[in-house]
């Protein structure tokens, strides 16, 4: 556990597990989830609240969906943010639990949760100003993770674009697009968990035990649209997948269309002359043209007219 005294307009102060809280600033204590198993026993007596355990079963989860929930002593937010990586497939997700009592904020999250890292040395770098209250310093920790999920639309865009040129590629082998597909899973994954997101929010905004006033509302609301806006880009992503799918079939089709074209252009121009030479080829006693000392060579020309002529109309229609 990391705890962290911060005090408006004073850089945080690190404290000692054993140290009894300041009476005044707030207090950040934050729980590494794998280092987590009885942090309530800490929790309860230092602030003198009961924590509910199913609420500490799903801090402790590290697959909980976006959710919110709380009593009369705290509110509690549990929120997905993204892993470590910069690349968005495929997706993989670290789960945060915010724990909001009067002036102390409990963390329990991933030890690879880039964001509260991120606010974290921040805050001790100075270069946030320091929360006036924990649902505040939530707040920036929520932000960031959101941040993140913005900042990844420029990669999945790059990344579906050259995806989709492949795709449509005359080269690109057939199976290819199987890895579209596997990508609109995941876009759907995202979109589902934005919606999850917003639904976390909307309920936080609706049944927190803290007053909140207008300025709060506008920083939720701007949470929520930007939850909002990676929602929408997910929906256009997968649009736009579905649209690449199509068109690579329509491209599969289309090429399949003109070779079963040109072998019947080619078969047009060969039956007459296969028709020509099954006729010479009769062994008839009385056929005239087998004693002509010339039909050899009408018989060769009249093939060569023929599949000549053939040929020339087909190119003309442009069907060859």
């Amino acid at each position: 556990m990391a705890l962290y005294h911060l005090l408006n307009g004073q850089s945080p102060r690190v404290l000692d597990d054993n140290d009894p809280l300041p009476d005044d600033g707030l207090i950040w204590a934050d729980f590494i989830r794998d280092d987590a198993q009885g942090w309530e026993c800490w929790a309860e007596p230092v602030l003198g609240a009961p924590i509910d355990p199913k609420h500490v079963s799903d801090s402790l989860n590290a697959q909980h969906p976006s959710f919110f929930d709380g009593t009369s002593d705290y509110d509690m937010l549990v929120f997905q943010g993204l892993g470590p990586r910069d690349e968005p497939f495929p997706l993989e997700t670290r789960t945060a639990a915010f724990f909001m009592f009067d002036r102390v904020l409990v963390t329990v999250r991933a030890a690879d949760n880039v964001s509260v890292d991120v606010v974290r040395q921040r805050l001790l770098d100075g270069r946030i100003k320091t929360p006036p209250s924990p649902m505040m310093l939530a707040h920036a920790i929520l932000d960031a993770m959101v941040d993140r999920y913005l900042r990844m639309r420029e990669v999945m865009d790059q990344y579906f674009t050259t995806l989709q040129d492949e795709l449509l590629s005359p080269d690109t082998p057939m199976n290819d697009w199987r890895s579209l597909l596997d990508c609109r899973r995941e876009v759907r994954r995202l979109e589902a968990l934005s919606e999850g997101q917003i639904d976390a929010l909307d309920a936080w905004r609706r049944g927190s035990r803290f007053d909140w006033d207008q300025r709060d509302e506008v920083r939720m609301r701007d949470l929520a649209e930007h939850v909002h806006r990676v929602q929408s880009h997910a929906a256009a992503q997968e649009r736009d997948i579905e649209a690449a799918v199509q068109l690579h079939f329509a491209s599969v089709a289309h090429r399949t269309n003109r070779v079963v074209q040109r072998l019947t252009v080619m078969s047009a121009i060969f039956f007459p002359l296969t028709l020509i030479t099954g006729i010479y080829g009769m062994n008839f006693q009385h056929m005239p043209e087998l004693a002509w000392e010339y039909g050899y060579y009408y018989t060769l020309g009249l093939l060569g007219v023929v599949g000549g002529g053939l040929w020339w109309y087909f190119r003309k229609r442009r069907l060859f």
